[in-house]
C-alpha cells in the first residue's frame, strides 16, 4: 500500500470513494460533483483542489482531498475536504498515513493552518480527531448557498 498525490487517472477511484462517503453520510442524492468536473477543476492552470491516494494492488482505497483557503485573521491555510477510506479498509491506519501527508503538505505549504468539518454523530470520525488533539470548535454555525440559491439570489 502506498499514499502519493493524485494524478487524473485516479479520479475515477477517487470520485467511487467520494460517493461512498456520501452514501455513508445519508446524502447520495447530494452529490452533483462529475467525473469531467474533478478533471476540469482538478487539472487546469489554477486547481481548485489537490488530494492524495491510498493504492493498493492499483486499487484506489483512501482519499485526502484538500484545497487552500484564506483568512482575513490567519492568512492562507490548508482545508481538509474530506477522508475516506473505503470501508473493507478501516481500521488499518489509512486514515492517519493520508492525514499525515496532509499535514506534510501543510508544512511544505508554510500555512497558518489546517481546518476541517466532522458530522457530530460521525463518533469513529470524532475519535481519531480527538486522538491527533484536534480543537472541535463548536461555537461557529456552517453556513451556505446552493447553486439553485446563488441563481435565484436577489431575485
Amino acid at each position: 500500500m502506498q499514499i502519493r498525490p493524485g494524478s487524473k487517472t485516479d479520479v475515477p477511484g477517487a470520485f467511487a470513494l467520494i460517493k461512498e462517503l456520501a452514501a455513508f453520510e445519508r446524502a447520495l442524492d447530494e452529490v452533483d460533483n462529475t467525473l469531467e468536473d474533478m478533471l476540469k477543476d482538478g487539472f487546469n492552470d489554477n486547481p481548485s483542489f489537490g488530494f492524495f491516494v491510498a493504492e493498493e494492488h492499483d486499487v484506489i482505497i483512501g482519499l485526502a482531498l484538500y484545497y487552500f483557503r484564506y483568512s482575513t485573521w490567519k492568512g492562507r491555510a490548508l482545508y481538509l475536504e474530506d477522508i475516506v477510506v473505503t470501508q473493507a479498509q478501516r481500521g488499518r491506519g489509512i486514515g492517519k498515513l493520508l492525514f499525515d501527508q496532509i499535514v506534510n503538505k501543510a508544512k511544505a505549504e508554510n500555512v497558518h493552518g489546517i481546518s476541517w468539518q466532522v458530522l457530530e454523530w460521525n463518533e469513529p470520525a470524532i475519535a481519531f480527531y480527538k486522538k491527533l488533539n484536534a480543537a472541535m470548535d463548536a461555537e461557529w454555525i456552517n453556513c451556505r448557498l446552493s447553486k439553485q440559491q446563488i441563481f435565484a439570489y436577489g431575485d
